[in-house]
Protein backbone atom coordinates (compact mmCIF):
# COMPACT_ATOMS: atom_id res chain seq x y z
CA UNK A 1 0.00 0.00 0.00
CA UNK A 2 1.88 3.07 -1.11
CA UNK A 3 1.58 6.05 1.09
CA UNK A 4 2.03 9.77 1.87
CA UNK A 5 2.67 12.04 4.71
CA UNK A 6 0.60 15.43 4.39
CA UNK A 7 1.95 18.28 6.03
CA UNK A 8 -0.41 20.75 6.86
CA UNK A 9 0.54 24.75 6.79
CA UNK A 10 3.84 24.67 9.17
CA UNK A 11 3.84 28.34 7.99
CA UNK A 12 5.58 31.22 9.86
CA UNK A 13 2.49 32.65 10.86
CA UNK A 14 0.83 29.97 12.41
CA UNK A 15 4.03 29.32 14.55
CA UNK A 16 5.50 31.55 17.56
CA UNK A 17 5.59 34.87 16.80
CA UNK A 18 3.37 34.57 13.70
CA UNK A 19 0.23 36.60 13.12
CA UNK A 20 -1.90 33.41 14.33
CA UNK A 21 0.72 31.34 16.30
CA UNK A 22 -0.91 27.95 16.96
CA UNK A 23 0.12 27.47 21.21
CA UNK A 24 3.24 24.55 20.62
CA UNK A 25 3.27 25.08 17.14
CA UNK A 26 7.06 24.87 17.11
CA UNK A 27 6.75 21.42 19.27
CA UNK A 28 5.57 19.89 16.06
CA UNK A 29 8.46 20.74 13.57
CA UNK A 30 11.16 18.33 15.49
CA UNK A 31 8.34 15.69 15.13
CA UNK A 32 7.33 15.55 11.76
CA UNK A 33 11.39 16.02 10.43
CA UNK A 34 11.93 12.56 11.94
CA UNK A 35 8.56 10.81 10.44
CA UNK A 36 10.67 12.16 7.34
CA UNK A 37 13.52 10.93 8.15
CA UNK A 38 13.02 7.49 9.51
CA UNK A 39 9.59 6.19 7.04
CA UNK A 40 9.58 5.76 3.29
CA UNK A 41 6.86 7.77 2.42
CA UNK A 42 5.90 7.84 -1.12
CA UNK A 43 5.06 10.81 -1.48
CA UNK A 44 5.83 13.81 0.96
CA UNK A 45 3.26 17.00 0.69
CA UNK A 46 2.65 19.98 2.08
CA UNK A 47 0.36 22.13 1.91
CA UNK A 48 0.66 25.97 2.54
CA UNK A 49 -2.34 29.03 2.91
CA UNK A 50 -1.98 31.75 0.46
CA UNK A 51 -4.37 34.41 0.91
CA UNK A 52 -4.47 37.54 -1.07
CA UNK A 53 -4.49 40.39 0.70
CA UNK A 54 -8.36 41.37 0.46
CA UNK A 55 -9.28 37.56 1.55
CA UNK A 56 -12.57 37.91 3.02
CA UNK A 57 -12.07 35.77 5.73
CA UNK A 58 -9.80 38.33 7.17
CA UNK A 59 -11.45 40.78 9.99
CA UNK A 60 -9.68 43.80 8.69
CA UNK A 61 -11.30 43.17 4.78
CA UNK A 62 -14.78 43.16 6.73
CA UNK A 63 -14.81 45.83 9.54
CA UNK A 64 -15.09 43.38 12.32
CA UNK A 65 -13.39 42.04 14.93
CA UNK A 66 -11.15 39.48 14.76
CA UNK A 67 -13.37 36.11 16.68
CA UNK A 68 -16.66 37.43 15.58
CA UNK A 69 -18.76 34.78 12.81
CA UNK A 70 -20.19 36.29 9.57
CA UNK A 71 -21.76 34.07 6.74
CA UNK A 72 -19.59 33.92 3.94
CA UNK A 73 -21.57 33.08 0.73
CA UNK A 74 -23.50 30.83 2.44
CA UNK A 75 -21.36 29.34 5.02
CA UNK A 76 -20.41 30.15 8.67
CA UNK A 77 -16.98 32.10 8.53
CA UNK A 78 -15.23 32.87 11.73
CA UNK A 79 -13.13 36.31 11.48
CA UNK A 80 -9.35 35.65 11.37
CA UNK A 81 -6.47 38.07 11.63
CA UNK A 82 -4.46 38.87 8.75
CA UNK A 83 -2.09 35.54 7.63
CA UNK A 84 -0.37 33.98 5.20
CA UNK A 85 -0.36 36.76 2.55
CA UNK A 86 0.54 35.48 -0.87
CA UNK A 87 4.53 36.94 -0.79
CA UNK A 88 5.00 37.64 2.46
CA UNK A 89 7.36 36.11 5.12
CA UNK A 90 3.77 35.03 7.23
CA UNK A 91 3.39 32.41 4.20
CA UNK A 92 6.41 30.94 4.44
CA UNK A 93 7.11 27.82 5.16
CA UNK A 94 9.00 27.81 8.67
CA UNK A 95 12.81 27.35 8.52
CA UNK A 96 13.33 24.18 10.80
CA UNK A 97 11.05 22.42 8.47
CA UNK A 98 12.75 19.96 6.47
CA UNK A 99 11.93 20.33 2.81
CA UNK A 100 14.57 18.11 1.74
CA UNK A 101 12.42 14.98 0.49
CA UNK A 102 9.21 16.97 -0.28
CA UNK A 103 7.57 16.08 -3.74
CA UNK A 104 4.76 18.70 -3.74
CA UNK A 105 3.04 21.51 -2.72
CA UNK A 106 -0.26 22.17 -2.68
CA UNK A 107 -1.66 26.04 -2.00
CA UNK A 108 -4.57 27.23 -0.55
CA UNK A 109 -7.33 29.96 0.09
CA UNK A 110 -6.42 31.70 -2.97
CA UNK A 111 -10.02 32.30 -4.09
CA UNK A 112 -10.79 36.17 -2.61
CA UNK A 113 -14.09 34.73 -1.76
CA UNK A 114 -13.97 31.78 0.27
CA UNK A 115 -11.43 30.03 2.74
CA UNK A 116 -10.07 26.65 2.39
CA UNK A 117 -9.30 24.79 6.04
CA UNK A 118 -9.02 21.61 3.82
CA UNK A 119 -6.16 20.55 1.66
CA UNK A 120 -8.26 18.85 -0.63
CA UNK A 121 -11.00 21.51 -1.18
CA UNK A 122 -12.75 25.00 -0.22
CA UNK A 123 -14.78 25.30 2.45
CA UNK A 124 -17.95 25.41 -0.15
CA UNK A 125 -16.60 22.34 -1.58
CA UNK A 126 -16.72 23.84 -4.94
CA UNK A 127 -13.16 24.18 -5.98
CA UNK A 128 -10.75 21.15 -5.54
CA UNK A 129 -7.14 22.26 -4.65
CA UNK A 130 -5.56 19.21 -6.97
CA UNK A 131 -4.80 17.57 -3.83
CA UNK A 132 -6.92 14.11 -4.49
CA UNK A 133 -5.61 14.50 -8.19
CA UNK A 134 -2.20 14.21 -7.19
CA UNK A 135 -2.63 11.29 -4.69
CA UNK A 136 -4.66 9.30 -7.13
CA UNK A 137 -2.52 9.91 -10.07
CA UNK A 138 0.82 8.39 -7.64
CA UNK A 139 -2.08 5.41 -6.46
CA UNK A 140 -1.19 6.69 -2.98
CA UNK A 141 -3.94 5.09 -0.76
CA UNK A 142 -2.71 5.63 3.18
CA UNK A 143 -2.68 9.24 4.36
CA UNK A 144 -0.28 10.24 7.43
CA UNK A 145 -1.02 13.48 8.67
CA UNK A 146 0.31 15.79 10.75
CA UNK A 147 0.53 19.97 10.69
CA UNK A 148 -1.10 23.27 11.92
CA UNK A 149 -3.94 23.61 13.25
CA UNK A 150 -5.35 20.42 14.28
CA UNK A 151 -9.39 22.19 14.97
CA UNK A 152 -9.35 23.96 11.67
CA UNK A 153 -7.12 22.55 8.47
CA UNK A 154 -5.75 19.68 9.87
CA UNK A 155 -9.61 18.56 11.21
CA UNK A 156 -10.81 19.02 7.97
CA UNK A 157 -7.99 17.50 5.72
CA UNK A 158 -7.68 13.92 7.71
CA UNK A 159 -12.18 14.32 7.26
CA UNK A 160 -11.70 14.88 3.52
CA UNK A 161 -9.50 12.59 3.19
CA UNK A 162 -11.22 9.92 4.78
CA UNK A 163 -14.21 11.29 2.58
CA UNK A 164 -12.04 10.55 -0.64
CA UNK A 165 -11.42 6.84 -0.17
CA UNK A 166 -8.10 6.87 1.67
CA UNK A 167 -7.04 4.98 5.12
CA UNK A 168 -6.07 7.79 7.35
CA UNK A 169 -4.10 8.33 10.07
CA UNK A 170 -3.61 11.61 12.00
CA UNK A 171 -0.31 11.51 14.38
CA UNK A 172 -1.43 13.24 17.94
CA UNK A 173 2.12 14.17 18.24
CA UNK A 174 2.58 16.27 14.79
CA UNK A 175 -0.35 18.76 15.17
CA UNK A 176 -1.23 21.18 17.94
CA UNK A 177 -4.37 23.15 18.24
CA UNK A 178 -5.54 27.05 17.92
CA UNK A 179 -8.25 26.35 20.48
CA UNK A 180 -10.17 29.67 20.15
CA UNK A 181 -12.51 27.76 22.69
CA UNK A 182 -10.86 25.68 25.14
CA UNK A 183 -12.53 22.55 24.20
CA UNK A 184 -12.13 22.85 20.28
CA UNK A 185 -8.89 20.61 19.78
CA UNK A 186 -10.65 17.64 22.11
CA UNK A 187 -13.68 18.53 20.02
CA UNK A 188 -11.61 17.74 16.36
CA UNK A 189 -10.15 14.54 18.09
CA UNK A 190 -13.58 13.05 18.67
CA UNK A 191 -15.35 14.49 15.33
CA UNK A 192 -12.16 13.29 13.71
CA UNK A 193 -12.54 9.32 15.19
CA UNK A 194 -16.09 9.70 14.63
CA UNK A 195 -15.53 10.43 11.02
CA UNK A 196 -13.00 7.50 10.74
CA UNK A 197 -9.96 8.92 11.02
CA UNK A 198 -7.34 7.01 12.97
CA UNK A 199 -5.26 8.87 15.78
CA UNK A 200 -1.61 7.61 16.54
CA UNK A 201 0.02 8.05 19.74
Amino acid sequence: MKKALIVVDVQNDFCEGGALAVPGANEVIPYINALMEENEYDQIVLTQDWHPANHKSFASNNGRKVGESIILNGVPQFMWPDHCIQGTFGAEFHKDLNRDKVTHIIQKGKNVEIDSYSGFQDNNHFMKTGLDDFLKYHDIQLLEIVGLAMDYCVKFTCIDAVNSGYVTCLHFNGTRAVNVKPDNGRDAIYDMIQKGVTVLG
